[in-house]
């Protein structure tokens, strides 16, 4: 009997190490994550960033799949998936945010955040701890990192443009977002709400004029070939928040969570200082490749008194009371 035990002892053993390695291999995982920009910019650069740390911190075990340029569908729809647990992971603008979590329009006000300094204050902060939360309620997604922009500068085709008076005539291109749309409303134009994977044709075909986005989103999607006029406004600072399914997130054991969360704030400092290390630069191609660049007349006060006048208090209530407003403010020394 003895001798039976020792030659089957082996056996088991070997058994053990099989199973343990076929439930390692089974419960590896392939995540998907939609971005809506192409390859070239933030988002891309965040995204990729974000994958390679989480692969590293899952021991290679885990890894990210990326579909840029809006292939799995547009970054509204991505949210959707998301919340349903469909797709894992996405990086988007987040004015399309905020029609599922209307208190995220706060950091989209109008001339609320007037640098990357102030951007970084509020998303890493506790006033981004609370928009995280309210996001994982509201829309099924938790925000887990942060891609900085830089602000929405306004592009056009026709003319240059340093006065609201300039605006009148142009057909200027937004997202489906409502703050933006009154926001253009209050400088005297009614704009066209467009989806993103429509906008460079819908330029190139003259059906709108101008559109509003960073100059490195600019540059990424070579809106250069089709505007050739831009005007430094600073009406919105772009964040481009990158959102996990939170029904995904929560099936994941703690490592994994964790993973993913500490992959998420070191891509975050990554991406501020890869605005900080490209934005010049990418300033100084557009102008090689023949845009030209001017800033808003008088200081931009006349854009920033009628829209601040006529947008903050339409919002006021979805964005959580006009307090949540005051305080932000307070935040940044204003």
């Amino acid at each position: 009997m003895a001798v039976k035990m020792k030659s089957i002892k082996p056996v088991i053993v070997a058994a053990a190490m099989f199973l343990a390695f076929s439930t390692q291999v089974v419960q590896a995982k392939t995540f998907k994550m939609a971005l809506g920009d192409a390859q070239g910019g933030t988002q891309y650069a965040m995204g990729e960033k974000f994958a390679e740390l989480f692969t590293a911190k899952t021991g290679g075990k885990h890894k990210i799949s990326m579909f840029p340029n809006g292939q799995l569908g547009s970054e509204q729809d991505t949210i959707n998936d998301a919340s349903m647990g469909t797709l894992d992971f996405s990086v988007l603008a987040i004015n399309n945010i905020t029609p599922f979590s209307p208190t995220v329009g706060v950091l989209t006000l109008p001339y609320v955040i007037q640098s990357l300094d102030e951007a970084v204050t509020l998303t890493r902060g506790d006033v981004g701890k609370e928009l995280i939360e309210n996001t994982i309620r509201d829309s099924g997604v938790r925000i887990v990192g942060w891609a900085y922009s830089g602000f929405r500068v306004l592009t056009n085709s026709k003319k240059p443009v340093k006065t609201v008076e300039d605006l009148q005539g142009l057909v200027i291109r937004v997202p489906k977002n409502e703050i933006m749309i009154a926001t253009y409303q209050a400088w005297g134009v009614n704009p066209t709400p467009m989806a993103w994977s429509e906008t460079f044709t819908g330029l190139q075909q003259g059906v709108v004029h101008g559109q509003d986005n960073p100059y490195i989103t600019n540059a990424a999607m070579k809106f250069y070939e089709v505007q050739k006029y831009i005007t430094n406004i600073r009406y919105i600072f772009s964040l481009e928040p990158l959102v996990v399914s939170e029904s995904v997130f929560q099936d994941q054991k703690p490592a994994v969570q964790k993973a993913i969360l500490e992959a998420g704030h070191e891509a975050t400092l990554f991406a501020e200082q890869y605005l900080r290390d490209t934005e010049d630069k990418i300033k100084v191609d557009l102008a090689a490749k023949g845009m030209e660049i001017s800033d808003p007349a008088d200081g931009e006060k006349e854009w920033i008194e009628k829209a601040t006048t006529a947008v903050w208090p339409k919002y006021y209530d979805s964005i959580g009371g006009k307090e949540k407003l005051d305080h932000i403010l307070q935040l940044l020394g204003r």
